[in-house]
C-alpha cells in the first residue's frame, strides 16, 4: 500500500509493505496528522497554541497532548542552553519544531499498534521506517539532486534540519539571530520525536550542536558544517 498526501504544508507518503493491511488504517494516520494540524498550528487562529498564546486559556487547561509538546519544549530549552526555543523574543509561541516529529511518530506508533510490521512514513523529508532493512538518503546541503550519504535503517528514524527547504528559519533563542555554523545536520535516533527536535536543536546550536547532538544517547549524526567538512559519528549506520 502506498499513499500520499499533503498535510502541515509538506507531503507525507505511507508505504506499507505487510501482505495485509488492516482496513481504515491509513485513513487514521492520515486523520491524525490533519488532527494535528488543527490543533497545534501556530498559523492557524483558532488552534490550541494560538488560544493558549493569546491567553484564552492557561497553561493549566491546555490538552494532555499538548502539555507533552510543551514539555518537549522546555526539556530542549534547558539541554541546548536556551539556543533551542519555542518563545521566541518578538514572536508567539511556535512549538512545530517538536510538533512534526511527535505528531509523525505518534503516526507510525498506530502502524505498529495495529501489527504493522513493514512499512516507511516519510514527512517531508523526515522518516520512520519499521521492518527494514530501508535506505535512506541524506540530501546534499547545497545541491539538491544529489545526496551525500545513503543510510540503512531496520527500525528507527532518520531527520535533517538544514537551510535549502526554507532558508535562515531556525533562529538562535540565546541570540535571536538566524543561526550559523551548519550548513545540515542529519540525525539517525529510535524515535523521529528526538530525530526531528534533536536535529533542529543542534542546527541552532550552529558548530558546537555536533558534538551536544552525537552524546545524546541513541543518536548518530551526520554534519555539514559552514566550512563545507563533514562530521559524522562512528555509529552512523552507512549502507554497504
Amino acid at each position: 500500500m502506498h499513499r500520499v498526501e499533503h498535510v502541515m504544508g509538506f507531503p507525507v507518503s505511507l508505504r506499507i509493505d505487510d501482505e495485509h493491511v488492516p482496513e481504515g488504517l491509513a485513513d487514521a494516520v492520515f486523520a491524525w496528522l490533519r488532527e494535528v494540524d488543527e490543533r497545534f498550528s501556530p498559523f492557524k487562529a483558532d488552534s490550541e497554541v494560538s488560544r493558549l498564546d493569546r491567553g484564552e486559556i492557561g497553561p493549566g487547561e491546555v490538552s494532555a497532548d499538548l502539555a507533552e509538546v510543551l514539555d518537549l519544549c522546555e526539556e530542549y530549552r534547558l539541554a541546548t542552553g536556551g539556543a533551542f526555543d519555542a518563545r521566541l523574543p518578538g514572536r508567539g509561541l511556535d512549538p512545530c519544531a517538536v510538533v512534526k516529529g511527535w505528531s509523525v511518530q505518534r503516526a507510525a506508533e498506530l502502524l505498529t499498534g495495529a501489527g504493522v510490521r513493514r512499512f516507511c512514513l516519510n514527512a517531508g523529508g523526515d522518516v520512520v521506517v519499521g521492518g527494514g532493512p530501508w535506505r535512506v538518503g541524506v540530501r546534499h546541503p547545497e545541491h539538491a539532486d544529489q545526496v551525500c550519504a545513503v543510510l540503512e535503517l531496520t527500525d528507527g528514524a532518520v531527520a535533517t534540519s538544514a537551510l535549502y527547504e526554507r532558508g535562515e528559519h531556525i533562529v538562535d533563542g540565546r541570540t535571536g539571530r538566524p543561526a550559523t555554523g551548519l550548513l545540515s545536520v542529519t540525525v539517525v535516533a529510535p524515535t523521529l520525536t528526538e530525530a526531528d527536535t534533536a536535529a533542529t536543536a543542534a542546527f541552532a546550536m550552529g558548530a558546537e550542536g555536533v558534538a551536544w547532538v552525537a552524546g545524546r544517547e541513541g543518536c548518530e549524526v551526520y554534519a555539514v558544517d559552514a566550512g563545507r567538512r563533514v562530521r559524522r559519528t562512528a555509529g552512523l549506520p552507512v549502507a554497504a
